[in-house]
């Protein structure tokens, strides 16, 4: 199933996203009304609330009087930690059994408030934010919910900021607007975006080819590339050495195709083949075929070639190349050398642009990017030299300095 985390800030109109997504066909998993039916009378959940907090904690109704439980929870530390360690993996449990429940091919649309809080994006295949501007969010607390205006801006305050929850968003949904402005867009994002990355991931459907297309560099590239890399990492488990955001979009300045490029470095490749499927099912499809890295002695023998896997990713507005090599290989500390070579030299960036605008150009018309990587190759070969010598000058390391 594709897996997609919806949040946003209190008052921003989460909930109207949320349910245009449900008329669509998304199914909802709202985490508020979890947290409320896993205390529900007669459950365990309150049976421990009331054995840790005291039978004050109760309403009139037997019903969890959730500011009476707040006014003792919330005191201190310890109480927070209690309370969290009844409710959070009752929550946790009874979302992963709806989970479950779900057809293969759904979208899962989970709701959940605190998803940046609890530093929860890794787990979707996409983070959706829906967002308002201050005024607009106090205004709509005063209007609709009857908040006094100093209890809306405390809340506020007490929640993620826009700064965190622009880092953790792979999709950005501005509500301060009108009502269709909002259903307008979900209507693109379902259609345009949820509906074929859902196929992608579920029919491991490879991405078709493309003729070499360079953009200007763009800044949000790197904040695009750790949110992929987080996901990366989960998938990757305990076989993971390590993860980075490598070749052209990693270095600043440098015109590039509008693809991510990422490395996971694992001990094997029998390691890189065990985590095939978690990758893929994190949205990460491995691509047929053998692939490989060209030693840099030129030989271009099978048993000579420097194998590595490839995968790349199902969302198609996110374009992804994920290269897994092996740490007992040379590529991994290659590539790290050449973008961090590239990073510390301004003229050798300007003489690689220039050099990836004229084969761009060449290859415009192929439909393909094989052209322009094969004959791209010369350049790079020759830029790993003068890496190599600008390493053993800086005393660089694939560690660091």
């Amino acid at each position: 199933m594709l897996r997609v985390g919806l949040t946003g800030g209190i008052g921003a109109g989460k909930s109207t996203v949320a349910a245009r997504l449900a008329e669509h066909g998304a199914v909802l998993i709202d985490a508020d009304r979890i947290a409320r039916e896993v205390v529900e009378p007669g459950t365990e959940g309150l049976a421990e609330l009331v054995a840790a907090f005291g039978e004050d904690v109760l309403g009139p109704d037997g019903a969890l009087d959730r500011a009476a439980l707040a006014a003792k929870a919330f005191t201190g530390e310890e109480s927070r930690l209690r309370l969290n360690a009844i409710v959070h993996p009752r929550i946790r449990d009874r979302t992963v059994e709806l989970m479950a429940q779900v057809a293969p091919d759904a979208i899962v649309v989970h709701d959940v408030p605190l998803l940046v809080e609890g530093g929860m994006a890794p787990n979707y295949h996409l983070v959706l934010v829906v967002d308002a501007e201050e005024d607009v969010r106090i205004r709509r607390l005063v209007e609709s919910r009857g908040m006094a205006e100093a209890d809306a801006r405390a809340r506020i305050a007490a929640q993620a900021s826009r700064e965190q929850r622009l880092a953790a968003a792979d999709v950005w949904l501005d509500n301060s607007g009108t009502r269709d402005i909002v259903l307008a867009q979900v209507d693109a994002l379902w259609a345009d975006r949820l509906v074929p990355f859902e196929a992608n991931v579920r029919l491991r459907k490879p991405r078709p080819p493309r003729s070499p297309h360079l953009v200007e560099h763009d800044d949000t590239w790197p904040a695009q590339a750790e949110r992929a890399l987080a996901r990366v990492r989960l998938a990757a488990g305990d076989k993971l050495v390590r993860a980075d955001h490598i070749g052209s979009t990693a270095v600043p300045g440098l015109v590039a195709k509008d693809v991510l490029d990422l490395q996971l470095t694992v001990s094997t490749l029998d390691d890189a083949d065990a985590i095939s499927d978690a990758l893929a099912d994190a949205g990460f499809i491995r691509a047929e075929g053998g692939w490989f890295d060209f030693p840099q002695d030129g030989g271009a023998a099978p048993e000579h070639l420097w194998h590595k896997r490839f995968h790349h990713n199902a969302d198609p507005a996110r374009m992804v190349n994920l290269h897994v090599r092996s740490v007992r290989g040379p590529a991994w500390r290659l590539a790290l050398l050449f973008r961090d070579w590239l990073r510390a030299n301004p003229g050798e960036v300007a003489a690689y642009t220039e050099e990836k605008r004229r084969l761009a150009r060449a290859h415009a018309e192929d439909g393909t990017t094989e052209g322009y990587a094969l004959e791209k190759q010369a350049w790079v070969d020759a830029g790993f030299t003068r890496a190599e010598e600008w390493a053993a000058r800086t005393g660089w390391s694939a560690d660091g300095p």
